[in-house]
């Protein structure tokens, strides 16, 4: 739930922030972003690794507190401040987990999807976010149910599972059952299984659909298809998916967003919903069409 701040309120707001390693253009931004923090009164938590990198460029005016892993922050901090690009973003949905803490991204990257606050505007996002002038947006996860030790102890994705080969000379066949009845075998470089999030990204280059976020649904969508007559196909994310793999390689890839692992064809992959879902912080002047209509450049038609 949003939670309100004020200047009398003896209580204070715990903001974490988490980025990467920037260019030294972008560091102002940074700095405004824990100006405007310590202004008002609020809490911090630096990732540590962050922290190391800014610690001798920027001055804070309170002690502040590190933190390394997601253990660290459940029940610890009331929001936290992705800085960066989406990369950055997807990094810190595996910070957060199921601990229900909600994400506000600052773009310093390109694109910008889910890193929606841009530069120029931090202070006001801010000052929005501490006067309680946003709405919390939930995000559906897809969720490596078997096999789950496949990527250690985080087997979920914002954006998309994916299948490609590993190899650049051959074609997988990726046979997919939805709730046990053959979807298909696909002859292709690979598959896509995106959520609503993933639906802008990965799904999107290789002509899927766009999904709204509160669709209820997921998108599988082949990667360079043998046969061109092969669609997407939309299906409720109620579903259960397997997947078998073939490939002359004898292996292939398997990827939870930025983390891969490899596969044999004696892996079954089972896909499903995740029982939790990350949310985001979305300002009132924003919402999804708006920003598909500015990261897409649909304004950019002459007629509009």
């Amino acid at each position: 739930m949003p939670f309100h701040f004020n200047n009398t309120n003896p209580i204070k707001v715990r903001i974490a922030i988490f980025g990467k390693e920037f260019n030294d253009n972008q560091l102002d931004y940074v700095r405004i972003l824990i100006e405007a923090l310590e202004i008002k009164g609020c809490k911090l938590l630096i990732w540590k690794p962050f922290h190391d990198f800014i610690k001798d460029r920027i001055s804070f005016r309170q002690g502040i507190t590190l933190f390394y892993e997601h253990t660290d922050l459940k029940g610890q901090a009331d929001l936290l401040f992705s800085v960066g690009g989406d990369g950055t973003m997807l990094h810190s949905v595996r910070l957060v987990r199921d601990s229900g803490i909600p994400i506000s991204g600052i773009n310093l990257g390109r694109m910008g999807f889910l890193s929606s606050i841009p530069p120029a505007e931090i202070f006001d996002a801010v000052e929005d976010i501490m006067e309680n002038r946003y709405r919390i947006v939930k995000r559906t996860l897809i969720s490596l149910i078997s096999p789950h030790t496949l990527f250690s102890d985080f087997n979920y994705a914002f954006n998309e599972l994916s299948i490609n080969k590993k190899e650049n000379s051959s074609l997988v066949v990726v046979h997919v059952w939805v709730n046990d009845q053959l979807l298909h075998s696909y002859w292709a470089d690979g598959l896509i299984i995106a959520t609503p999030t993933g639906s802008t990204a990965y799904s999107l280059s290789c002509g899927g659909p766009i999904l709204t976020p509160d669709s209820n649904n997921f998108v599988i969508t082949p990667i360079a298809p043998h046969n061109l007559s092969v669609r997407p196909v939309v299906i409720p994310d109620s579903s259960l998916i397997r997947i078998k793999v073939d490939s002359r390689d004898e292996q292939a890839l398997v990827g939870l967003d930025s983390q891969s692992a490899i596969i044999t064809p004696d892996n079954e992959l089972v896909v499903g919903k995740a029982d939790f879902e990350i949310n985001l912080v979305q300002r009132l002047n924003e919402n999804f069409f708006s920003t598909i209509r500015a990261k897409l450049n649909w304004g950019s038609d002459i007629r509009n």
